[in-house]
């Protein structure tokens, strides 16, 4: 019987030659997608749109659901086998829309990867009153993969690669008070809180799901400089984080940091495609490798056990549940 990851039981890395600086021409190396069917969210924009570029390159059919659909059509021109469609994470309604269109074509679905996400952003709801680093980098992922799941368990073969980020050491998930209905609104608690549930979601689903040989993994992708995720944060953020100086420049330390934006996308390509985790699944990875478990917060890499507990994981299923109104039956 294939071990979980309860508890970070797996969280052990592999001996591979990869490393921060690895890009996806390094991991993609050798593999052949020619008749996989992808689906990545956010495929547009930063490392979105080098996956994208990635897995169309390695022979997939890709398609990036947007929510401005003229913005993807002028970032992804010239790229083959990339089909666009509309969807905005924030509308329940809009995910139902675009998933049943999809799931009308007849398609499987070999790779979903759960990319797209927001930070530093102020306080805000969707529709129904969830915050909305919830809702779009946690929630919009698991009704996504609820409602394509009987795509995903036709391949005998798919994963779900869901895009978490070191940023789940900022805060464990608020059983409690998820919404902020009751505390103060700090958005890197809600950033935290939502990575958090990425990881425990991912942890959850691959239990659940293997025994269909569908795999799910979550990944930090490191700090990457010319994306967009960063559009709404104040200097006055960046100046506390200690990323700028007190005129907003950027600091030295800080720049030679950043990876660029083919290093940044290569761990999300290397869960989804690499043969050696064929038989492993519900990790947290970075750098192109499974994650290390800490306890130390002052750490800037590794997992957190909080986000790999078991007891955790299942209670988190049962209230995403409760908090998007449909019932995800693995079988």
């Amino acid at each position: 019987m294939e071990q979980n990851n309860y508890q970070g039981a797996l969280q052990k890395p592999l001996d591979l030659g990869f490393n921060a600086t690895s890009t996806t021409n390094d991991v993609i190396k050798g593999i052949n997608l020619a008749g996989k069917i992808a689906i990545v969210t956010g495929g547009n924009t930063g490392i979105g749109l080098e996956t994208t570029k990635t897995l169309s390159k390695a022979g997939a059919t890709v398609i990036v659901p947007a929510r401005n659909v003229d913005k993807a059509k002028k970032n992804l021109a010239g790229i083959a086998n990339v089909e666009i469609e509309s969807m905005d994470l924030m509308s329940p309604t809009s995910i139902d829309a675009f998933t049943e269109k999809f799931l009308a074509s007849g398609r499987p679905l070999h790779l979903l990867i759960n990319n797209a996400g927001i930070m530093w952003v102020p306080l805000r709801r969707n529709n129904h009153g969830i915050e909305s680093q919830l809702a779009t980098n946690y929630l919009a992922q698991f009704r996504l993969t609820a409602r394509l799941w009987t795509a995903l368990k036709k391949t005998d073969e798919a994963r779900v690669i869901n895009v978490s980020s070191q940023g789940h050491h900022f805060a464990p998930f608020n059983f409690d008070d998820p919404n902020f209905e009751h505390r103060d609104y700090e958005t890197l608690q809600g950033y935290g809180q939502s990575k958090t549930a990425v990881n425990l979601f991912s942890l959850e689903l691959d239990n659940r799901a293997k025994a269909f040989k569908v795999r799910a993994y979550s990944l930090h992708p490191g700090s990457i400089g010319g994306t967009e995720l960063a559009r709404e944060a104040s200097l006055e953020l960046f100046q506390q984080m200690g990323f700028c100086d007190a005129e907003g420049n950027i600091l030295p330390e800080v720049s030679l940091s950043l990876k660029t934006v083919p290093q940044g996308a290569a761990t999300t390509v290397w869960c989804a495609t690499s043969p050696l985790l064929n038989n492993i699944g519900g990790v947290y990875c970075e750098d192109v490798n499974i994650a290390e478990l800490t306890d130390d917060t002052s750490m800037q890499s590794g997992v957190m056990p909080y986000s790999l507990d078991e007891a955790n994981a299942k209670r988190l299923w049962e209230l995403s549940e409760e908090m998007t109104g449909i019932t995800f039956q693995v079988d």
